[in-house]
């Protein structure tokens, strides 16, 4: 219907009303959750506006603050501190409302970005449509009002790009999103990375926490990096364009690289709205290293706040001061190594700071995670395996097919015309059905999306 109806307004409105419907099917008491914080923060909006004032912006940060952590971290909170009273069985009921931590952080975006005097002047109707559009409320992007409110009041008019490149983005992460749970289930019962992790192995090899660390490294890139592709090219079939959200990031040779490519809206935020003014506060050097942590720890507990993934940010922030450092001594001692030898060595250390970060991200428990870290830093502990044999065939398939597909400059998803436009339309239909075989085939074992989670 939207793309029939030419008054800006009642497109709105058809928007609106069918983000509404698709968030509805999740829960009405979710739903009902989501019109009163884009109500309340709506009201806030404007009366910061109309007087700017740090007390004002704090007013609506910690309602937002409050909802969250309300619904994300009270109920794990409670369970833990009041673990046999009946608080602690009210607050284990909580339900955790999907997509809550990305429709909440981009309320919060807009208080911000009103403090900062940007010109932001959404109707009731376009401020509840930015809260609750339907590609992205669910998990992200995480979108600004600056950039979806231009794009809402233009007149829609279909073109032949749009729909190339929406439908495939749409079908390549269908296919990424198969992949994924290939990597997951495996291809037999018991062979996956998740009944790997679920395994009460307590001895495990050096070997088996590498494949599986790495292994679920690029199980959550094809899961969250399909998932954004889906959204990405069904927001373009209506001609609007959502901010991209990973761009090759086993490709960077820098870990403030890879924060710049992987979950680029939450990287962009956290940078924008948190270290840049922690930052301002002090000059010093040592000041902006624990901005830095501080940033990447409140990365982590976005995610979940639990100890593990406090440690996984805490383990990034460092990583991050520890890269600087580097360059600091690089450019006071004049040491550079040639750039043959630069490149892909920085490329193998990130590579390998970064999968190791996983264990934190993935394990189910402080032990199992530290039982895999004992693990990779012993070398007697690459005698034995535990793992199937297939489960390593299994992921360094999958992984040489990341290499393959997404180092090649002709998917980049920066290409303006699409990620395999360049393909005979024939092909194209051919590799869209096996897209779509692949997803219903694998469709059949219900996965969750990794990100509904949180």
């Amino acid at each position: 219907m939207a793309w029939v109806v030419r008054p800006v307004r009642a497109r709105e409105i058809i928007y609106l009303l069918s983000s509404y419907v698709l968030y509805a099917t999740w829960g009405l008491h979710f739903l009902g959750l989501l019109i009163f914080s884009s109500l309340v923060n709506y009201i806030l909006g404007a009366w910061l506006r109309r007087r700017l004032s740090a007390a004002r912006l704090w007013v609506g940060v910690s309602f937002n603050v409050a909802i969250l952590g309300t619904f994300k971290y009270l109920s794990g909170f409670a369970a833990l501190a009041f673990r046999d009273s009946s608080f602690g069985a009210l607050g284990a009921r909580i339900a955790l409302p999907v997509g809550i931590s990305f429709w909440t952080f981009q309320a919060l975006s807009y208080l911000f970005d009103i403090y900062r005097e940007e010109e932001l002047d959404p109707s009731l109707v376009e401020f509840c449509l930015y809260m609750a559009f339907w590609p992205t409320v669910l998990s992200g992007p995480i979108c600004r009002v600056g950039t979806l409110l231009p794009q809402f009041r233009q007149r829609f008019t279909p073109r032949r790009e749009d729909f190339s490149v929406g439908f495939d983005r749409f079908f390549f992460g269908l296919l990424m999103m198969a992949l994924a749970k290939m990597m997951g289930t495996g291809m037999g019962p018991g062979q996956g990375i998740d009944d790997a992790f679920a395994s009460t192995a307590t001895k495990w090899s050096g070997a088996d926490v590498w494949c599986l660390t790495i292994g679920y490294g690029f199980q959550l890139f094809f899961n969250f990096a399909g998932y954004s592709h889906i959204v990405i090219g069904a927001a373009r079939l209506f001609g609007i364009r959502l901010d991209e959200n990973f761009s090759r990031p086993y490709l960077s040779t820098t870990p403030s690289i890879f924060w710049t490519r992987w979950h680029m809206s939450l990287s962009f935020w956290i940078r924008d709205y948190l270290f840049f003014p922690l930052v301002t506060v002090r000059r010093e050097t040592w000041w902006r290293n624990v901005a830095l942590v501080v940033s990447m720890v409140t990365f982590g507990l976005w995610h979940r706040g639990t100890v593990l993934f406090a440690i996984w940010g805490l383990y990034h922030g460092v990583l991050l001061v520890l890269h600087r450092k580097w360059q600091q001594f690089q450019r006071w001692s004049g040491f550079h190594w040639p750039q043959q030898v630069a490149t892909p060595v920085s490329w193998a250390v990130t590579f390998a700071a970064i999968s190791f970060g996983w264990i934190f991200f993935r394990a189910n428990t402080l032990q199992q995670a530290f039982s895999m870290v004992a693990a990779v830093l012993s070398p007697a502990s690459y005698v034995h395996h535990v793992l199937t044999p297939s489960l390593y065939m299994l992921i360094a398939g999958l992984i040489s097919g990341y290499f393959v597909l997404i180092a090649m400059p002709l998917f980049h998803c920066d290409q303006p015309a699409g990620i395999c436009t360049w393909l005979p339309l024939e092909f194209k239909c051919v590799l869209y059905g096996a897209m779509f075989y692949l997803a219903v085939l694998h469709s059949a074992e219900p996965q969750q999306f990794i990100y509904f989670q949180f």
